[in-house]
């Protein structure tokens, strides 16, 4: 279990006898496709690393609606803010995406560590700045770009260097309520996006054969396609 908690970004420079110390509280979680973790306003007692699968965090609207609010893939954590509150709970509802694993760490007995050490202290506000730099992102693609950009902006970001094939691991749905756009509005840009021959599409692959207009769509200032 500590070389798996090694995998998230907010263990990895732990020393041992703290590894050790969040091991001997934590616990593995087995969830299949679809299977609830927490609800939204559920007691928030334990945060997460995902070891494998992926999950959705997502908001109940009043008329039963889902907003997506993150995609979490594996060696990411969450529900880590949740350490600094007190008697929290989960503001959020997760489910599996599909079969996955998880690492489930104490919330108490992990704040008491922090208090012991500064260092461990700020490691954790780092990853959470990190965190709430991606939400202001988000915040302003929301506000300031229409839905086709957006899509063509989460296109871009999922790209891999050098590569032009990019893989839909999730649910459009899904990807469609991350997005803040409706399913079938994701369905027209995307296949708009194909007639103009701007990318391809075949089931969940898609291919971008204009990577440049690509990212004009896009409205990406600062990035240039390599050639």
């Amino acid at each position: 279990m500590i070389d798996e908690l090694r995998r998230g970004t907010l263990f990895s420079r732990l020393d041992a006898a703290q590894l050790a110390r969040v091991s001997l509280h934590a616990s593995r979680v087995m969830l299949d496709a679809e299977q609830m973790l927490f609800y939204q306003d559920d007691a928030a007692t334990r945060f997460y690393l995902l070891l494998s699968g992926q999950m959705r965090l997502f908001r109940l609207a009043a008329d039963g609606g889902e907003k997506v609010i993150e995609i979490v893939n594996p060696g990411q954590t969450f529900a880590e803010a949740l350490v600094f509150l007190n008697a929290p709970r989960y503001p959020v509802c997760a489910a599996a995406l599909c079969p996955s694993q998880l690492l489930a760490i104490d919330a108490a007995d992990f704040a008491s560590m922090l208090r012991d050490s500064v260092d461990t202290c700020f490691q954790l506000l780092g990853v959470l700045s990190q965190r709430l730099r991606g939400l202001i992102g988000e915040i302003d693609d929301l506000t300031l770009h229409t839905a086709t950009s957006r899509v063509a902006r989460y296109l871009v970001a999922k790209r891999e260097p050098g590569q032009m094939q990019i893989e839909l691991a999730v649910r459009k749905s899904v990807l469609a309520s991350r997005l803040s756009v409706q399913p079938e509005t994701f369905s027209r840009v995307i296949k708009a996006l194909s007639e103009q021959g701007v990318i391809q599409v075949l089931g969940n692959q898609i291919t971008v054969r204009d990577l440049n207009r690509l990212i004009q769509i896009a409205e990406i200032d600062d990035l240039i396609a390599p050639a």
